[in-house]
């Protein structure tokens, strides 16, 4: 599945005519993704280690970027597209990672979250420990982390982590109306680089963060959408981005 997951990614990636990604579970199941086979993960005991039983070579949208982001997941920082979860059902483990790697997250109001490993014996998985204290602070990450408790989506929206919440029904509409609305009102070149920053500024300090914007803000004053946007803000329409 990660294989799979990595190649489609690749194909959004390079298609011109993909603006946003969203990723969500089966509609006819009751999960985002549970994480983990619990056969696969009772042969790691057996083999001594972790197999995360992938083919090599794995596709890799958005490496190269910056060597910060070449690592399963981060990678889709290094994306120029924007990547919505759509999460319609349970996560946990390698799912919830999924989900909090995705730049925009809608959960299911009703189902249920953990980040799992505690009670499997092991520790934060995939660079969870990571991105949770940025998605929600330190602590409330700390008690997700810690003690791998189970969470609903009402809780996920009032700790920050979820961008919307709705009934499990309703979770893949309220993303794609989430991307039609990003698509028909954002320039490309706009969402792309302000991605970049976003991701790319928490690796450096302020004073290159601001050098860096600088540079890209005087690079797309010359693209023909800010010109379009600016017209379009002066004559009160939509803009029409190319």
């Amino acid at each position: 599945m990660h294989t799979e997951y990595r190649h489609l990614l690749n194909e959004a990636e390079n298609d011109h005519a993909v603006r946003a990604v969203i990723v969500t579970g089966d509609p006819e199941g009751s999960a985002f993704c549970v994480g983990g086979d619990s056969d696969a993960l009772a042969g790691h005991a057996d083999k001594g280690g972790y197999d995360p039983g992938t083919p090599e070579p794995l596709a890799e949208p958005g490496f190269g970027v910056t060597p910060e982001f070449d690592q399963m997941f981060v990678h889709q920082f290094g994306m120029t597209k924007p990547i919505i979860a759509a999460v319609n059902g349970s996560a946990a483990g390698v799912g919830l990672a999924v989900a909090c790697f995705a730049d925009m997250r809608f959960f299911a109001s009703d189902a249920r979250y953990t980040c799992a490993h505690g009670r499997l014996g092991l520790a934060a998985e995939y660079g969870l420990a990571w991105i949770l204290p940025r998605l929600v602070g330190l602590t409330a990450a700390s008690d997700l982390l810690i003690s791998s408790r189970k969470f609903d989506g009402n809780e996920a929206a009032s700790l920050g982590l979820a961008t919307g919440v709705a009934a499990k029904s309703d979770v893949l509409d309220a993303a794609r109306a989430y991307a039609d609305e990003l698509v028909a009102t954002t320039s490309r070149a706009s969402v792309a680089e302000t991605k970049r920053m976003m991701y790319t500024d928490l690796h450096r300090s302020a004073a290159e963060a601001v050098t860096d914007a600088n540079v890209v803000l005087d690079a797309l004053t010359r693209d023909p959408d800010y010109a379009e946007g600016i017209t379009a803000l002066q004559e009160r329409r939509p803009p029409n981005f190319s």
